[in-house]
């Protein structure tokens, strides 16, 4: 019954977007006005993608679509966010709603964050729990060399009799856009991610590599596509049969973002 609630609610999430949503931009103006007189943010993203990969663990093979929503303000951002098998042919339940809470700062080109991620599987019905800190950089210091930066340290301290994680997690992520066309705001969006895990649903330390090339094209002043493609390389004790048992594998799609600004 639990499992069949939030299909319903993802259900009419997509419904939402694939219908409502262009019917948004007729009442753009009154809507805008009322999110900028609330200093409210608001974002809506739906992607879909070849697999589900997370932290270098394959967590499905078929095809998702990954829908999610986010309200942002005075440095604090609310993100629902989800993840569904749209063909279960894997035998893998990977059905996924997380809650995520965020706070950050910018302070010239260093940005520093805090935040809490709820993490809901109900075709399990199991949950975990996650704390996080972060900084990052929107270029290279000193040199003034475009390439952005994150480093993230995530700790996540669900019971593992619900289905939580019990481990720790530091992130490096690097990131490098060149625009393509300036008139129609199209870039080349390269970035690679390196993380270390420790007992984070393994038993020992591992870790894995993401190197990713995609592309950012505007397709109306509020709807933006992001096509991609992805490498990912889990090592150590993520990649052992014995333990991790993951695989390198190739994995891609799109995301379809729109702006309620």
């Amino acid at each position: 019954m639990r499992y069949r609630r939030w299909r319903d609610l993802v259900s009419g999430i997509v419904f939402l977007w694939l219908v409502a949503v262009p019917s948004v931009r007729a009442q753009e103006a009154e809507k805008v006005g009322i999110l900028e007189s609330l200093d409210i943010a608001a974002t809506g993203t739906l992607d879909f993608y070849s697999s589900y990969v997370w932290r270098g663990f394959t967590l499905d093979e078929d095809p998702v679509v990954q829908p999610s929503f986010s309200l942002a303000s005075k440095g604090f951002t609310f993100t629902f966010w989800s993840s569904w098998d749209t063909d279960n042919n894997d035998g893998l339940n990977s059905d996924e709603i997380d809650l995520v809470v965020d706070y950050a700062r910018s302070f010239d080109i260093l940005s520093l964050s805090v935040g809490h991620t709820y993490y809901d599987f109900p075709g399990t019905n199991g949950n975990s729990r996650e704390f996080y800190v972060g900084a990052g950089l929107s270029k290279v210091p000193v040199r003034d060399i475009p390439i952005t930066s994150s480093l993230k340290f995530y700790r996540d301290y669900g019971d593992q009799n619900d289905g939580g994680g019990l481990g720790n997690y530091l992130e490096l992520a690097l990131g490098y856009s060149k625009v393509l066309s300036e008139e129609k705001g199209i870039s080349l969006d390269l970035g690679t991610v390196v993380g270390y895990n420790h007992e984070l649903f393994i038993s020992g330390d591992g870790g894995q590599s993401t190197f990713k090339v995609g592309m950012t094209v505007p397709l109306t002043k509020n709807l933006t596509m992001k096509p991609n493609v992805n490498y990912t390389i889990p090592f150590a004790d993520l990649s052992r049969g014995s333990d991790g048992g993951q695989d390198q594998i190739f994995w891609g799609g799109f995301s379809m973002v729109y702006s309620f600004s």
